[in-house]
């Protein structure tokens, strides 16, 4: 704990319950200095009047064995503490310790037995201080404004109010395309734009969807420099978001419908995962690829101190945050915001940025790869949901030549890591690889990869933001 700063001192109060909610101690700096103090007493016989009287004398001894620049302080209150019991006919409570913990391996008649339903709570309090909630008066709110819509169903209720960004969301099966942007969408985006540069960038933007009509959002982010939260209202202003399908998690260029044009197979989203595991050589610790989340350095939420964010405003956007701000005043505006290519371009001999990626096929430049993408030019025949335009299981290839790619840089980065494997297995490991017979193995080690050890899920984040 003291190793890292950003983390709180915990006290249990039971250690060896499970169930023990700690309390927590705060961090602060001090200035103080560590002492020994030595109580010495000395004791002396005396005779007084026939009597002997025991006279005691204290001496203190006192040394500075250093200075202390650290304290933690309990200043919070301990929170509820949750005990496996259970309440009997007569109201008197009986321990399940012994019945609900598995200390020792157990045989079948341990996990049979009746026992009371006993369901620890999933979470408890976030907040170890008390807090003072002000209740603040109803809003008031201009005319024509109407409280959103909740659905009967869902009986907790909106968390929070709509995000104003009015994208439009497409599904595979549906049969209309749109067209023409939401009229919400069109006042956001004019309400922003009201600077030279915004106007450029919508024109920039523009053009890129005349050269190109389905884009990722990284892709768009590595093309042009525009803040995030005015690429969020811009957008929606242009294209409108695949939610299912080859093209899921994609922006596509108003009226353009790519399930009606085969060409479009070339900006289908490939899913592609960095494998990892002992049956490809080496561990996920081993691979140059670090995840940027892990469960094992998972702390609770009253652990960790995390900085509040600043909200972006439609006020800051319109006083050209996307042009000028203390965020980027040391980059130039034309590559404030720029992604690096590698963040949606795959190229032979480069590792991608994160464990995780979304590539469309089009940005995969490797020779090989493309000759994939392109074996039924000109006899596309139907665009389906798992394959669009492509053959069945293209997908499928395309992962296991991009995995040997990986496991060869790796092996030239590391070459340790292989020093055990031999030329014969490796020539079995490709053939299997070329012939999908481990098509099971991979299926499985997939869903054992979480697909968000990698990058931010592309996918899921978009819809966040605009739901």
């Amino acid at each position: 704990i003291y190793a890292d700063p950003a983390k709180r001192l915990e006290l249990y109060f039971r250690p060896k319950d499970p169930y023990c909610h700690p309390v927590c101690a705060n961090r602060f700096p001090t200035s103080t200095m560590l002492l020994r103090v030595k109580r010495r007493t000395k004791k002396k016989q005396q005779q007084l009047g026939g009597e002997e009287q025991i006279q005691r004398e204290v001496r203190f001894e006192m040394e500075i064995l250093g200075t202390v620049t650290t304290v933690y302080k309990f200043q919070g209150m301990s929170d509820f503490q949750y005990l496996a019991m259970h309440s009997g006919p007569d109201g008197k409570q009986t321990s399940m310790y012994d019945k609900v913990l598995m200390l020792k391996p157990e045989k079948e008649e341990f996990f049979n037995r009746e026992l009371p339903l006993y369901i620890p709570p999933p979470i408890f309090s976030r907040l170890d201080t008390p807090v003072d909630y002000f209740y603040r008066p109803d809003i008031q709110h201009r005319e024509g404004y109407n409280n959103p819509q909740v659905s009967g169903e869902n009986l907790i209720g909106l968390s929070r109010a709509r995000r104003p960004h009015n994208a439009i969301f497409v599904n595979f099966e549906e049969e209309e395309i749109p067209t023409k942007p939401l009229d919400a969408a069109i006042q956001t985006w004019k309400k922003v734009c009201t600077n030279p540069v915004d106007k450029k960038v919508e024109e920039e933007l523009r053009k890129l969807f005349e050269v190109r009509p389905v884009w990722s959002r990284n892709a768009v982010k590595a093309n042009i420099s525009v803040h995030p939260d005015k690429l969020k209202l811009l957008l929606p202003y242009l294209a409108y978001y695949m939610l299912t399908g080859p093209w899921r998690s994609l922006w596509v260029r108003f009226g353009y419908d790519p399930r009606k044009h085969p060409e479009a197979k070339i900006y289908q989203v490939l899913d592609f995962r960095i494998r990892c595991g002992m049956k490809y050589g080496y561990a996920p610790n081993d691979m140059p690829v670090k995840a940027k989340r892990s469960t094992y350095n998972y702390s609770l939420p009253i652990t960790v101190k995390k900085p509040v964010s600043h909200t972006v405003s439609i006020h800051d956007l319109k006083q050209g945050l996307g042009t000028s701000g203390a965020a980027g005043t040391r980059k130039p505006a034309s590559s404030r915001y720029k992604l690096k290519e590698s963040i949606y371009i795959f190229r032979e001999g480069a590792l991608p940025p994160y464990r995780q990626m979304f590539y469309q096929l089009c940005d995969l430049n490797v020779e090989s790869l493309q000759k994939i993408i392109h074996r039924n030019d000109g006899t596309e025949s139907e665009c389906t949901e798992r394959d669009g335009w492509c053959l069945p299981k293209t997908s499928d290839d395309l992962r296991d030549s991009m995995s040997l790619m990986i496991k060869q840089i790796i092996r030239s980065t590391r070459p340790a890591l292989f020093s055990n494997a031999t030329s014969s297995e490796d020539g079995k490991e490709q053939l299997a690889y070329e012939s999908g017979e481990d098509e099971d193995d991979e299926e499985e080690e997939e869903e054992e990869f979480k697909p968000s050890d990698g990058s931010e899920n592309e996918m899921e984040t978009e819809i966040l933001d605009y739901v």
